[in-house]
């Protein structure tokens, strides 16, 4: 199964409130379920799980997520609920942030 939370992207990303008060905070990556289509937009990461940025789902907010709990819904299901957007590249928030 994929690997939601690749060395580079932890090693990349900034850490939990790193961005806060930006303008404009970068996203380093990409998440989305093709069970109900959410999409999460991952900003900081606290290196081990705790991860913070956009999540559009029901709402469209800020908010945390935890990259431990989508791999554990993969392997329950047995195939990929949350995916990677493998290429997704790093660019501000206002450029993937819904209208």
């Amino acid at each position: 199964m994929q690997q939601l939370m690749t060395r580079e992207i932890a090693k990349t990303a900034p850490r939990l409130y790193e961005q806060d008060g930006a303008e404009d905070p970068t996203v380093y990556a990409h998440y989305f379920s093709c069970m109900n289509g959410w999409d999460w937009w991952l900003l900081e990461f606290d290196g081990t799980d705790e991860a913070f940025g956009l999540v559009e789902g029901y709402d469209d907010e800020l908010g945390y997520f935890s990259i431990k709990e989508m791999e554990e819904l993969n392997r329950q299901m047995g195939f990929a609920a949350v995916e990677r957007d493998e290429h997704f590249s790093p660019k501000p928030l206002s450029a993937v942030r819904r209208r």
